[in-house]
């Protein structure tokens, strides 16, 4: 594996371990409502914040808003680094089935069974039945089908798709990708200059309507209006970037952006005040706060999401191009550990709810809990016939010698 590689392997681990504890601290932020919301009526605010504990800490809500502001434009960033060339190896019919296995059938499984038994113990917290078969009727009375996180798989699946649309029916697109990714590996500054603002022209006009943690259901699909389309910028700034190679574009250890990583955390860290500060105003002057303040806050969402991505790469880049053991094994297991996590998250919140402690130890604990019980999970999974190629990408490469071929774990998604 190149040095590109384990560095951006290295950052999925730790990408991984980012959404663990922004799940996992969810439930002792200080900006919580003061007691749960009804399961079964609008606005069903529960989708946000599961499980509610009166023990809380403000450092979760600062690191809350940090990852919540930058974490899924990363992972739709990284996801689509290794699109093409995937195509380009496989063809656009075998790589489509490739990712229906490998993402259509780990969401129905995800939505379907996995999710009731998350959302169990938020239900039980909100009744006075907290039976199984009370949750059941409740559950299916709602007008959507919850799916927690698991609404990426989904969404990346549908880029995938549009992807695999692109290479068949446009091949000459390849080109076009071709010079957009030598163009970012020369100018890695304007190539963030044009991420930051074609991510404005599609964020700012559907911020004005929708809230960032605002939500739209159509079924078992869920979909965050307002930074959907941000998302789908990133996965396509991802798939230009790795058109070439990785080894050939900007993400080179030996790269602008990996030898400038300073740079790029002190614009994260200046961005995040952008948004922070205009934000924390509005809060305290609720209704009052003036129009101007609402649109440099978005415009910081939008700084803060491209120098934040840029950041996160440019230091792995630039201090682990090497295989870090933790960080590796994580990221072998990354795509078992984000299914199966939110089930342990609100279970261990839950099981806490009634013994008092500090908020930083609960949180702490429900990290710890979720990350090994995930991983152990996906580990057995993986074990099983048929679980390895599902969980890690791998596949049976000679019955008669019982081995194993595996791709990079970056292509797992």
């Amino acid at each position: 594996m190149s040095r590109v590689s384990l560095a951006l392997d290295n950052l999925r681990g730790f990408i991984i371990l980012m959404v663990l504890a922004f799940h996992s601290f969810m439930a002792y932020m200080a900006s919580l409502p003061l007691s749960p919301s009804p399961f079964d009526a609008p606005p069903y605010d529960w989708q946000a914040h599961p499980i509610i504990d009166n023990d809380r800490w403000l450092g979760f809500d600062l690191f809350g808003a940090f990852q919540f502001l930058h974490l899924m434009q990363l992972m739709f960033f990284l996801s689509g680094l290794f699109v093409w060339p995937s195509l380009v190896r496989k063809g656009a019919a075998p790589f489509l089935r490739d990712r229906v296995l490998r993402l259509g059938l780990p969401f129905v499984v995800g939505v379907y069974l996995l999710m009731p038994a998350a959302y169990f113990p938020v239900y039980c917290v909100r009744s006075i039945d907290p039976s199984w078969s009370g949750f059941w009727s409740n559950w299916i009375a709602l007008p959507f089908w919850p799916n927690g996180p698991i609404w990426f798989l989904w969404f990346i699946l549908v880029l995938n798709v549009m992807a695999a649309g692109l290479y068949w029916l446009a091949p000459r697109s390849e080109e076009l990708l071709g010079r957009l990714s030598a163009y970012a590996s020369s100018h890695p500054e304007r190539f963030f200059i044009s991420l930051v603002i074609v991510s404005a022209l599609v964020y700012l006009p559907l911020a004005a309507f929708f809230v960032p943690w605002q939500w739209v259901h159509l079924g078992p699909f869920a979909i965050q209006p307002s930074l959907a389309p941000q998302y789908a910028v990133y996965f396509l700034a991802g798939l230009a970037v790795g058109a070439s190679g990785i080894d050939r574009s900007f993400l080179r250890p030996d790269a602008m952006l990996a030898q400038r990583w300073a740079l790029w955390l002190s614009g994260a860290l200046a961005s995040f005040l952008l948004w922070v500060v205009p934000a924390a105003m509005i809060v305290r002057g609720q209704d009052t706060a003036h129009l101007g303040l609402s649109i440099v806050r978005e415009l910081g969402v939008v700084l803060f999401a491209a120098s934040a991505c840029f950041a996160s790469a440019a230091f792995f880049l630039r201090f682990a191009p090497m295989r870090r053991r933790v960080l590796a094994r994580i990221s072998e297991n990354a795509f078992g550990i984000y299914l199966f996590h939110y089930v342990f998250v609100i279970w261990t919140q839950y099981a806490l709810l009634q013994i008092p402690m500090p908020a930083i130890v609960k949180g702490t604990i429900v990290l710890s809990v979720t990350l090994a019980l995930s991983w152990a999970v996906s580990a057995s999974v993986s074990s099983a016939p048929g679980g390895a190629r599902l969980m890690r990408g791998e596949r049976r490469a000679s019955m008669a010698e019982g081995t194993f071929v595996r791709k990079s774990a970056l292509e797992d998604v």
